[in-house]
């Protein structure tokens, strides 16, 4: 199965529509939503209606840019992405004075969703994957049992051995915890050259398979419409995480 999941729903007009265009074209199969942003309620409207099935895009990191009751929740928010923005591996640290903030950024954000759109979230993931950074991961504020993105899956002589090794660290941890799907990729890295793209499908026909895309990226949101896309995942199952069975304990 590949679920075809398109990051940052809600985060702008611009960004809700294209990522609406390729679902209505049926070339995506599930969005991830960012709350208290500038789209946030007019992008839960559209799934509401559209039957997209849809996620929590857990934002630590980027300024809330919609309407927000708490002061409180805005500059924890704030607080965490301040430490987390220093530098790419601030990520790397656990900060046990973010705990209660995170926690709490956390709830408001996934309360928030739940109003928006009547429902628990399909899935969660994180904007930029911050929800795999390591204060996360210690406080663990999603509920255990949920689905969530795994860390990257890489081929091959991708990537450093230290890379690797900690990404297979990150995926035993929430595989313990949370379900997953058995391959995560992003369309960004498989456009090219060709046969990048057609072993991500090959997995995908005894595997679940996650394909990340921003469809406001113009040559991914082209691809994405392209018959070389459609032919090459026509006999592909499809699905969205409400489809990934309980695979991992």
């Amino acid at each position: 199965m590949i679920i075809v999941n398109a990051d940052d729903w809600g985060r702008s007009p611009q960004e809700t529509d294209a990522a609406l265009k390729c679902y209505r074209a049926g070339r995506i199969t599930s969005v991830t939503a960012m709350v208290f942003m500038a789209d946030s309620e007019r992008a839960a409207d559209i799934a509401l209606s559209s039957n997209i099935p849809v996620g929590l895009h857990i934002n630590l990191n980027e300024p809330f840019t919609g309407k927000i009751s708490s002061d409180y929740v805005r500059s924890a928010q704030k607080r965490i992405a301040e430490f987390l923005n220093r530098n790419k591996y601030m990520q790397l640290l656990h900060n046990p004075l973010l705990a209660k903030p995170i926690r709490d950024v956390f709830n408001a954000q996934l309360a928030e969703f739940c109003r928006l759109y009547r429902r628990p979230p399909s899935h969660f993931d994180g904007h930029q994957h911050m929800h795999l950074c390591t204060t996360m991961l210690i406080v663990a504020p999603i509920p255990r049992g949920e689905k969530i993105r795994r860390s990257f899956s890489f081929e091959n002589g991708e990537k450093s051995f230290v890379n690797r090794s900690y990404r297979a660290c990150v995926n035993r941890r929430i595989g313990s915890r949370y379900h997953l799907t058995d391959y995560f990729f992003a369309l960004s890295q498989r456009l090219e050259p060709e046969e990048r793209f057609a072993r991500v499908c090959a997995l995908a026909r005894d595997a679940a398979v996650e394909l990340m895309t921003h469809p406001i990226v113009p040559e991914e949101h082209a691809f994405l419409l392209s018959d070389r896309y459609a032919d090459a995942t026509e006999s592909l199952q499809k699905g969205s995480f409400l489809d990934l069975q309980d695979h991992n304990t």
